[in-house]
């Protein structure tokens, strides 16, 4: 039990009331019965339309979270676009722990950033998250891309992702309250989040299925004659034997290291760039006034 109140923030990314739905509230119940403070949010009441929009809302939601559980539907072999329009706006170098490290130092030197980041100290807070994702199919070749996406959402933070998993056979509407264990290994993945509130990366256990990548626990990998790297996070490693031999975990971008090295290519390429400010004016100038064709309005009814 903790000894003082965190929040678990969850995020439902399907249908109300729907079967992913339904898990991640089961997490949350579970999570919140072991002491920590819950709070769920739909995706689809948010707008992400751009400009005075429900975006800014959201991120003050999870920059405040000690944990945030994510379960989506399976659409198309991965996660609902409207999930990416979120992680797109929000998330991303604008809230890259690295980034944000390297940026207040430079302010702390008294510099000035070379690049337009936003700098929110809150994004160093440590966290945790788990993922569900929740499809229809029975076969692997269906789902085998939603869990890689939804670790695009985690790793610029920083966030450790302590659980994750996923649900077959709910394929109609509400249907996973036909599979007991779906709703158990929900309750358990919102205990394993409660249980390493508080964390942050380096620091929470990770408690979910082991995986072949040591870094994001997925098996998903690109294979470029023996060599091997995580296509979900960039982990290297060699086939060996019935298996793989991780020989460069650094690479990964879940790893500080890599985010570091990546924010001194930022930096060092806006700098080049800023000094050919000219050249590329002039080379993208034949570029503009090309016609576009754009919808045209509906007319209001009358």
């Amino acid at each position: 039990m903790m000894t003082m109140t965190m929040r678990v923030l969850g995020l439902s990314c399907g249908n109300p009331g729907g079967s992913a739905e339904i898990l991640l509230i089961e997490a949350l119940r579970a999570a919140e019965a072991d002491g920590a403070e819950v709070e769920l949010v739909r995706l689809d009441d948010l707008r992400l339309d751009g400009g005075d929009d429900d975006a800014e809302w959201f991120w003050e939601k999870l920059i405040e979270c000690d944990a945030w559980i994510i379960s989506a539907p399976i659409i198309s072999r991965t996660v609902p676009g409207r999930l990416k329009v979120l992680g797109d706006r929000l998330l991303g170098p604008n809230a890259d722990a690295a980034i944000i490290e390297g940026l207040l130092e430079v302010r702390r030197s008294g510099g000035e950033p070379a690049v337009p980041f936003r700098v929110d100290e809150r994004v160093l807070r440590p966290r945790v998250a788990g993922f569900i994702a929740c499809g229809g199919a029975l076969t692997t070749q269906w789902k085998s891309l939603a869990l890689p996406v939804m670790h695009t959402l985690t790793f610029s933070m920083s966030t450790a992702v302590v659980d994750q998993m996923v649900v077959e056979g709910a394929g109609t509407p509400r249907s996973v309250v036909l599979d007991p264990g779906a709703i158990a290994r929900a309750g358990t993945l919102g205990r394993h989040v409660a249980s390493q509130l508080g964390r942050g990366l380096g620091e929470a256990e990770y408690l979910g299925p082991a995986g072949a990548c040591p870094m994001c626990h997925l098996d998903v990998v690109i294979l470029r004659g023996t060599d091997v790297e995580c296509a979900t996070c960039g982990a290297r490693g060699r086939l060996a034997g019935d298996g793989i031999e991780w020989t460069d975990l650094t690479l990964s971008v879940i790893s500080m290291d890599e985010r570091h090295a990546h924010y001194r290519e930022i930096v060092e390429t806006a700098q080049a760039h800023a000094l050919r400010r000219a050249v590329v004016a002039e080379r993208a100038a034949p570029y503009e006034g090309f016609p576009v064709t754009r919808p045209t309005p509906v007319s209001p009814q009358g």
